[in-house]
């Protein structure tokens, strides 16, 4: 029997200020879409919070009623974890709260800010954070989960730019974990995923980018895929720390279904800098367009949402490469062949210079090496395509497991990938010492709709 909350039940939720939502109730089935159309689960109870005490209300009620957890910042999350099954869902969509202080160079946001939203605020003075590769997705899932972007090859990722973070924990106590309050909290934020808490707010350092840049695209045709990617392969082994490279297999955006290769590049220095950098990218090969020049950052964070529609059902499948070998190009253009989707694509996000240069152990995020993080994106538009494009991206990623590393980036992880041992594959060495820190602030496990990290001493 579905789990349901009555109304004497919400009546202990006096003072709460932002909107309950009950299946039936106006606005909840608007309220339980997130961003991967594949995902159909129904809450007992939507809280959107208002603020941090609304958050705290929620936490203790779903606590004290014995209903299962989830968070939602921007819903992004392609395994639907935003949302649980007769649970109750806090939902920070509502909190966008932004703070720019451009003479100390920070900026704090709240939990239910996205990166198109945060980005907008910080460019009005020239500056910016590592944010994600699209401009829809929230602030709080993409940083708890390690927050790799456009500028983490000059400025690392999300996570290491961040300075403190609030948070309402398992008992309800609201903290604020940073290097001088909390600093085991604080490591563990820092790509334990949403584990230990709410966090209702993030505080980053600002760095000077923009307003313009150089970004964008260059397209080459699919037959030349195999040349394209390994020129991607060799261009990021010296590539600078300004120059961000995506190197792709994807479909022509007119919807015909032609197959392409490209790479996609965001390149934060100065104009001069740029032309030199991108000048061997741009006299290769013969491309069938070029759009790459001086763009908004903005711009550049956003170019890829088109690719990814708010609604498109969605299926993925990621591992880092031991290296893009010519067996493991050849396998990923001979497996992109074969997407029965004209929206699937596979990624080649290059890991290199600044994010590359931090110790495994300096964040719950050990994603340190540089290589190439491989993303099988498979997306579809209706539910007739569901079973061959999860077959097609399933086989994909077995197809590539013989070039792959046995590391995981945990927000890519999909429904599925909660079996087997996801904890070791996306946390590696850091697992143990973030299985202790979790029996400190939530010994009960009331936060497992995630990668879960179960406490230290509970098996």
């Amino acid at each position: 029997m579905a789990a349901v909350v009555h109304d004497e039940q919400l009546a202990s939720l006096e003072g709460y200020r932002g909107a309950l939502l009950r299946p039936g109730d106006e606005g909840f089935e608007e309220a339980r879409r997130v961003h991967n159309g594949l995902v159909d689960i129904r809450p007992a109870l939507i809280a959107r919070c208002a603020g941090v005490a609304d958050v705290q209300a929620a936490l203790a009620f779903a606590r004290e009623g014995g209903y299962e957890v989830s968070i939602r910042g921007g819903g992004h999350n392609v395994a639907g974890t935003a949302l649980v099954e007769g649970g109750v869902t806090i939902d920070l969509s509502g909190m966008k709260g932004i703070y720019v202080d451009p003479a100390a160079r920070t900026v704090r946001a709240q939990g239910g800010v996205t990166w198109g939203e945060l980005n907008r605020e910080t460019q009005v003075h020239g500056l910016a954070v590592t944010g994600g590769m699209i401009s829809t997705t929230g602030i709080a899932g993409l940083t708890l989960g390690g927050g790799l972007g456009w500028l983490m090859p000059k400025h690392g990722l999300a996570i290491d730019n961040l300075l403190s973070a609030e948070i309402v924990t398992a008992d309800g106590a609201v903290v604020t974990a940073s290097a001088e309050g909390h600093p085991d909290l604080f490591w563990a934020l820092r790509g334990g995923g949403g584990n230990f808490g709410v966090v209702t707010s993030f505080e980053y350092r600002l760095h000077e980018v923009g307003p313009t840049i150089t970004g964008g695209l260059v397209v080459h045709p699919f037959e030349a895929a195999g040349d394209v990617l390994r020129f991607l392969r060799d261009f990021a082994a010296k590539a600078p720390d300004e120059l961000m490279l995506v190197g792709a297999l994807v479909h022509a955006p007119d919807g015909s279904g032609t197959k392409v290769s490209g790479i996609a590049v965001c390149h934060c220095g100065p104009p001069e800098q740029a032309a030199d950098d991108l000048a061997e990218l741009l006299a290769f090969g013969s491309p069938l367009d070029v759009q790459i020049g001086p763009i908004p950052y903005e711009a550049v964070n956003a170019m890829l949402d088109d690719a990814f529609p708010a609604g498109s059902l969605n299926y993925w499948k990621s591992s880092f490469l031991r290296d893009l070998s010519d067996e493991a190009i050849d396998t990923a253009i001979e497996r992109f062949a074969a997407a029965p989707s004209p929206m699937s694509a596979i990624a080649f996000e290059s890991f290199h210079g600044a994010v590359a240069r931090v110790p495994v152990d300096a964040t719950a995020s050990p994603h340190r090496e540089t290589s190439f993080n491989l993303l099988t994106a498979g997306i579809w538009p209706d539910a007739e395509g569901t079973g061959e494009n999860i077959v097609w991206a399933q086989d994909t990623y077995a197809a590539m497991a013989p070039y792959a590393l046995e590391r995981r980036w945990q927000s890519y992880m999909d429904e599925d990938d909660r079996s087997g041992d996801p904890v070791a594959a996306a946390f590696g060495p850091n697992a143990a010492r973030l299985a202790e820190v979790k029996a400190v602030y939530d010994p009960t496990n009331l936060f497992r709709r995630n990668v879960n990290i179960r406490p230290a001493g509970n098996s």
